[in-house]
C-alpha cells in the first residue's frame, strides 16, 4: 500500500487479501480497519484534486469503529470538524464528505443507513457550528437528538487534529453537569433490552427470518454494555471512546465502580472472542447472530452469565442516573 498509483480498487483488493490475517484479534482486526480507511481518505484527497484541506480538521470514525470494536464486516460512520466556516472551506470539505463516502463504499464499508457520513451536512460542520448543534441536540431531547448525541460521543479522530473531538465532548460533560436531565434523556433512550432469556433459563433465538434459530448477540448482550459504560463515560466526563478503556478510565476516575465494572470487562472481552470466534455474517448485519447450536454446553451456560451480568450493569447505571448521583454509589 501507499504507491501514487493506489486506487479504490487497489485498496479494495488488499483488503479482501489480508483482512483474514486478523481475524483471531479485536485489536488487529480494528488497526486494519483504521489503516484502510486512512488510505481512503488520502485517496479522496487526491481525487479532489485541490490539495491539503485549506484549514485544520478532525476527520472522526464514530459507532463500532469509533470504539474501536469493529467485527469483519462493518459500515461507514463518520464526520469532519473543521476550523472555522467560509465559503472556500465550506465547499471544500462538502467535496471531500462526498468522495469520502464514495471510496469507503467502493472499497467494502457500506454506506451508513442511519446517513451518519460527513456526505451528510449533519455531520460535516466547523468547531462552532458543531458547538451550536450540539447545544442544540441537548436542549431538544427529542430521541432523535439524544441518539445523534450518543453517536457522537463515540467519535475517535482518525486523521487531523484530536483536540477538536476532546474539546467538543468536554462541552458536552460540562453542559450535562449542569443539566442532569441530559444524562437522564440519554439513560431513556437506551432503557430498553432485547430478552433472550425465558423463563426457564433457556436462550431465545430468533423465531423466523434469515437469522432464524441464531441468538442476537449485539442487541441482548453487546448494547447493554456498550450503552450503560458510554453513560458513566458521559457522567464521568471521559473522552476515551473502546468500552476496555471506557471501563479502566472509570474505575481510576472511582473506585466504588471497580467490582461490578471489572466483571463487565472481562465479560466484554469474552463477548469479543465469541464475536470472531463464531462469526458466521457475510453481511453487516450477519455478524451480530450467533449460532447456538455451534456452541458447547458450558458456553451457553457462559453467554447466559455475560448476557444477565450485562443487564445487572444496565439497571446500575440506570439507578445511578435515577438517584442524581454525580459520585457513585
Amino acid at each position: 500500500m501507499g504507491s501514487a498509483a493506489e486506487t479504490y480498487e487497489n485498496i479494495k483488493q488488499w483488503k479482501e487479501e489480508n483482512i483474514s490475517l486478523c481475524l483471531n484479534e479485536s485489536d488487529a482486526l480494528n488497526k486494519f480497519h483504521d489503516m484502510v480507511m486512512k488510505r481512503v481518505f488520502d485517496i479522496a484527497i487526491a481525487q479532489l484534486g485541490k490539495g491539503n484541506p485549506p484549514c485544520p480538521y478532525s476527520w472522526f470514525v464514530t459507532g463500532s469503529g469509533g470504539r474501536f470494536e469493529q467485527s469483519i464486516i462493518s459500515d461507514q460512520d463518520h464526520g469532519i470538524i473543521y476550523e472555522v466556516s467560509s465559503e472556500e472551506n465550506n465547499l471544500y470539505f462538502k467535496e471531500l464528505g462526498n468522495e469520502i463516502a464514495y471510496g469507503l463504499n467502493e472499497v467494502g464499508y457500506p454506506y451508513c443507513q442511519g446517513n451518519v457520513m460527513c456526505s451528510n451536512p449533519r455531520w460535516r460542520k466547523s468547531r462552532d457550528k458543531w458547538k451550536e448543534q450540539l447545544l442544540q441536540w441537548m436542549e431538544e431531547g427529542s430521541w432523535e437528538s439524544i441518539r445523534n448525541l450518543q453517536i457522537f460521543y463515540d467519535a475517535r479522530t482518525l486523521t487531523g487534529e484530536i483536540y477538536y473531538v476532546h474539546d467538543l465532548k468536554g462541552f458536552i460533560y460540562e453542559y450535562q453537569k449542569e443539566h442532569p436531565r441530559v444524562l437522564k434523556r440519554l439513560m431513556d433512550n437506551v432503557k430498553h433490552i432485547k430478552n433472550v432469556i425465558g423463563p426457564l433459563g433457556q436462550l431465545m433465538v430468533e423465531g423466523h427470518g434469515i437469522h432464524q434459530g441464531k441468538l442476537d448477540l449485539k442487541y441482548s448482550a453487546f448494547l447493554p454494555y456498550v450503552n450503560a459504560i458510554r453513560l458513566l463515560s458521559i457522567k464521568e466526563g471521559l473522552k476515551a471512546t473502546s468500552t476496555i478503556h471506557r471501563i479502566n478510565g472509570l474505575i481510576n476516575a472511582n473506585k466504588k465502580y471497580g467490582p461490578i465494572l471489572t466483571t463487565s470487562k472481562n465479560n466484554f472481552i469474552e463477548l469479543l472472542k465469541y464475536r470472531f470466534s463464531f462469526h458466521q455474517g457475510e453481511t453487516y448485519e450477519g455478524t451480530h447472530f450467533l449460532d447456538v447450536d455451534k456452541l458447547s454446553k458450558s458456553e451457553r451456560k457462559e453467554i447466559k452469565r455475560i448476557i444477565k451480568d450485562g443487564k445487572k450493569l444496565h439497571n446500575y447505571v440506570c439507578n445511578l442516573i435515577e438517584k442524581g448521583d454525580n459520585h457513585g454509589i
